[in-house]
């Protein structure tokens, strides 16, 4: 069977007391680190250890939990090393299965607009948006190309964290590509319900109200996370995404942005969402290819 090669260095295997085992696959964030991440944790799960109890996929690392009572750490640390190098290229027909999901945004929307002015003495340039901010640093002429790059390619939810229901997503372009901001100098002490930011390479929406230090560059008119489970897409989680998901955020204007919100008030409001599948070792090949293929499923 043919592979793509994942040049990553060794892992880092470290031990969280008597019940965790620790794995970092990289110290940068990558395409590659986390497909391995899926591949390793997948096989680990197919695996059915008796005694692992769960199992935490992340960024380029992952967390599992295990009853040393019924499986020593020590030994699953050879079961994951074995893992490790058996991950360590991506088979031609490994495939992840996920969803394909339209994220609605509106960008430079008032209300983040209004909260970053608040805090401009906590930015590095006080003077500028966020998002003029971003647009400047990643070598865009203008706000506008900077938001055509966030949408012009979808994102991989890689973890969730930080708060319940907030998706780390990482964009499915090549590295020369990714969009980079640093995150404030200090922190904010409010940040919107759904807003939509940004920080290091990762956008994220923020699921409820409260501190927070990445860009501000707008906001989902839909929630991520719903405690009430009032929404249908929240009637088996109170979190939507999932690691894995594929997230297009699609710009809008104002007049769908409170179309979306009547929706959600109302309690009808459905994500559009598609099963869809496709290989790593294809999309590392071919990026854009790939994308194209994953948009046709999400918009047919």
């Amino acid at each position: 069977m043919t592979a793509t090669k994942v040049d990553l260095p060794p892992a880092r295997y470290e031990f969280g007391g008597d019940e965790f085992v620790f794995v970092e696959l990289d110290r940068e964030m990558s395409l590659e680190a986390n497909f391995k991440a899926m591949a390793i944790t997948g096989a680990l799960r197919e695996l059915d250890l008796d005694g692992v109890i769960d199992i935490c996929p992340s960024n380029a690392s992952y967390l599992v939990r295990v009853d040393p009572d019924r499986l020593h750490p020590a030994a699953l640390v050879e079961r994951l090393e074995e893992l490790e190098h058996s991950a360590g290229e991506l088979p031609e027909d490994y495939t992840v299965h996920t969803r394909v999901v339209d994220v609605p945004v509106l960008f430079d929307d008032p209300w983040t607009r209004e909260t970053l002015m608040r805090f401009r003495d906590r930015h590095q340039d006080p003077e500028a948006t966020d998002l003029e901010y971003a647009a400047r640093i990643n070598g865009h002429p203008d706000v506008g190309s900077l938001i055509d790059a966030i949408t012009s390619a979808p994102f991989i939810v890689t973890m969730l964290g930080f708060v319940p229901g907030l998706p780390f997503c990482y964009q499915m372009v090549p590295r020369d590509r990714q969009i980079e901001v640093p995150k404030y100098v200090r922190p904010r002490t409010d940040t919107p319900e759904r807003a939509f930011g940004f920080g290091g390479a990762f956008a994220v929406v923020y699921p409820v109200r409260g501190a927070g230090g990445y860009q501000l560059f707008g906001i989902a008119p839909a929630p991520v996370f719903d405690l009430s489970q009032r929404l249908p897409d929240f009637a088996d989680r109170i979190a939507f995404p999932q690691a894995s998901d594929v997230l297009r955020y699609r710009s809008i204007d104002l007049e769908e942005y409170e179309a979306v919100r009547a929706e959600v008030e109302a309690g009808t409001f459905r994500y559009r969402t598609r099963e869809v599948s496709f290989r790593p070792a294809e999309f590392l090949a071919d990026p854009d290819g790939v994308n194209d293929r994953l948009m046709e499923v999400l918009y047919r």
